[in-house]
């Protein structure tokens, strides 16, 4: 049994017929699959953030520049579908936009899949909203800035799913749904992690029965990816949303001390490097 699909996000509208996808398969550089790899991981990916992920063998202007041609490109051949709206700031063209996976970027995934023959599933978002949007981004930049210092630093990035691929069975008929996994390794050492990228937009209530959730799992004797039970991060944007957290934490039941961190967005990735090297490991 796997997790529901998200529904399917209105497309650009313009059918796309299969020798046509056939056709732009036999066209695309292995840049363009892994920029429509990394869509179909997060469901929403900036310009900037693929920029950082898929152009930083560039310099100066030609990044930008070259970024911006390969994003048109796949946009006007349906493969990446750009939102209307824009996120905030000073950028300007497609590193200000924000990219989901269209109708021929789908098929050409499944194409793909199909000749490799991969399980991942091809994944496009559901209904689009700012709230939706910002979360998604969220959780993007994490992926983002893990693959960065992953490059400069010793560890690697051994696995990152954002949801609904991270949601796990909770042995009790439902699912664990948090809004990413990944897992990171030093030498022969590996921490499981599951993230709960928090806007401060939920209420105390809230959070509090989805930490519940957590510990269930854990006493109900369940594991989860890598056959361990992940440790859950929870990212925050504010020190005072970081003390909100801690709160309904520390009211709950064992084993939330060692179960739980929480920490801002921006030290997200130095704090999960840093508990690598320092976390003892049976």
């Amino acid at each position: 049994m796997t997790p529901r699909a998200f529904p399917p996000t209105p497309s650009s509208g313009r059918r796309v017929r299969s020798a046509l996808v056939v056709a732009l398969a036999e066209t695309l550089t292995e840049r363009d699959w892994l920029i429509l790899e990394a869509v179909n991981r997060l469901r929403l990916v900036t310009g900037l953030q693929l920029e950082r992920l898929h152009f930083a063998d560039l310099s100066g202007k030609s990044r930008s520049v070259v970024r911006w041609r390969v994003l048109k490109r796949l946009v006007d051949a349906q493969a990446l579908m750009p939102l209307a709206r824009r996120v905030g700031g000073s950028l300007r063209g497609s590193a200000q936009l924000t990219y989901a996976l269209d109708v021929a970027g789908e098929r050409l995934l499944r194409l793909r899949r199909d000749l490799s023959q991969s399980k991942e599933r091809i994944r496009r978002p559901g209904t689009i909203g700012d709230r939706f949007v910002a979360h998604t981004l969220a959780t993007s930049e994490l992926y983002v800035q893990l693959v960065e210092r992953s490059q400069v630093d010793s560890f690697a990035l051994d696995d990152f799913q954002a949801e609904p691929a991270a949601w796990w069975p909770n042995g009790a008929g439902g699912w664990m749904k948090p809004d990413a996994y990944l897992s990171i390794s030093a030498g022969e050492f590996t921490d499981h992690w599951w993230v709960e990228v928090d806007l401060a937009t939920e209420a105390t209530p809230t959070l509090r029965g989805k930490f519940l959730a957590y510990i269930d799992f854990v006493n109900l004797g369940k594991l989860g990816p890598g056959n361990v039970v992940p440790r859950v991060l929870v990212t925050v944007p504010t020190l005072e949303r970081r003390e909100v957290v801690a709160a309904v934490l520390a009211k709950l039941p064992a084993p939330a001390d060692e179960l739980f961190a929480v920490v801002l967005h921006d030290e997200a990735v130095g704090w999960l490097t840093a508990e690598l090297s320092e976390t003892p490991h049976e």
